[in-house]
């Protein structure tokens, strides 16, 4: 479990190979990322991906990731090692802070609502 959440937190290796460090996901990929609520305490995230599309490095704070879609999806680590993953609908997870880099390897949407948290609670 620990291993999938370090996996989704998340949420990777930049296209071109090589990033020095990852960014905010609604910054560097605001075609997949859209934010829907933010506040002191936590930022709501949309996230969707067509089918075979992926992101570019970027990184999340501790989160809640659910679900939307019966989904599958590949993680790859800024040290290039990868994991693949299946959700289900409805499904809830948490993930901690990390880097990532996620590939839809599906042939249907992937889509999940992402509950980022902030201050306190996701300091590191």
């Amino acid at each position: 479990m620990q291993k999938l959440a370090c996996t989704l937190a998340v949420l990777a290796l930049a296209l071109s190979g090589a990033v020095s460090h990852a960014q905010d996901a609604v910054k560097v990929d605001p075609k997949h990322y859209k934010v829907e609520f933010e506040n002191d305490s936590i930022r709501v995230l949309r996230i969707n991906y067509g089918p075979g599309e992926k992101s570019v490095m970027h990184e999340h704070p501790d989160a809640y990731a659910i679900f939307l879609k019966d989904s599958r999806a590949r993680f790859t680590l800024p040290d290039g090692k990868s994991e693949v993953m299946e959700m289900k609908t409805g499904e809830t997870r948490f993930t901690p802070a990390g880097k990532h880099l996620p590939e839809n390897t599906s042939d249907k949407p992937f889509e999940l609502v992402l509950v980022e948290l902030k201050g306190k609670a996701a300091a590191k």
